[in-house]
């Protein structure tokens, strides 16, 4: 029988302290996932929902970005088009083919100018104006509330999810504190796993909310500079309609409908 000698105990201690053994009074494991799948099923439920906000976060992010980028550029385009034609009529021959807000209100307003044609000498260009001026505002409006559906979603996460987390945490630290009263220990290493899970729930709850609200904020501002560049491009073709009436009271300079010219 060997007999451990008191220098090899020294050594046996330290190597126990540098190498400690598995803990067995931790109950599971304490990563992230460890704590989700050992976690109550009421505070996986509000985690996996907080998940699925975050994912609809980002899907909302992605397709806005690339939605908006178009219509700012064709808007763009547009605008571009208008200040370099001279007429109504140039300018819907230069977008035929295209689409978007813009290119939408130059063809309403050549429709408008066409079935004003007969009129217009006798009533005067205020009432086409102010139609075409009506007509320009619907688009403008229609074009903006199109490109803000889907966004208010991120306000109602970015609003909701920090409340909905603190569900989970509230209702983990309840079970915590049940599950004390049951084994009637106030040992950490028991009771801080529950309130760890808890914990995750909030911590789950900012990542959703925090993402969403300045998403949403900066989508609020770009779509607000969208609506400004809708408006640029409804005032060029106002100018348009304008400068073709002024045309027509220039002696031999009378033009045929835009819209039929278009065609």
């Amino acid at each position: 029988m060997d007999v451990e000698t008191p220098a090899e105990q020294p050594t046996d201690m330290l190597s126990q302290f540098l190498n400690p053994p598995p803990r067995s009074d931790l109950p599971h494991d304490l990563s992230p996932w460890g704590m989700f799948m050992a976690a109550d099923w009421v505070v996986k439920a509000v985690m996996l929902g907080l998940a699925f906000a975050s994912l609809v976060t980002w899907t909302v992010w992605i397709s806005k970005t690339l939605e908006l980028a178009g219509a700012r550029t064709r808007a763009t385009r547009t605008l571009k088009i208008i200040r370099q034609s001279k007429t109504l009529e140039e300018a819907v021959n230069a977008i035929e083919g295209r689409g978007g807000p813009g290119a939408l209100m130059l063809r309403t307003a050549a429709e408008e100018s066409a079935l004003s044609e007969e009129a217009i000498d006798h009533a005067g260009g205020g009432g086409l104006k102010e139609r075409v001026s009506s007509s320009l505002s619907r688009i403008e409006a229609y074009a903006g509330r199109r490109m803000a559906r889907g966004t208010g979603v991120l306000a109602t996460i970015g609003s909701t999810s920090p409340f909905v987390g603190l569900f989970g945490t509230v209702w983990g630290i309840m079970n915590s504190f049940i599950s004390i009263s049951e084994t009637q220990t106030t040992n950490l290493a028991v009771v801080a796993p529950g309130i760890a899970e808890a914990l995750l729930a909030t911590a789950i709850g900012l990542v959703a909310a925090i993402p969403a609200v300045v998403i949403y904020n900066v989508f609020a501002r770009s779509i607000t500079g969208y609506r400004h560049l809708l408006a640029d491009v409804a005032a060029g073709v106002e100018r348009l309609v304008s400068r073709d009436l002024d045309y027509r009271k220039v002696p031999g300079n009378r033009q045929r409908p835009v819209s039929l010219v278009a065609r």
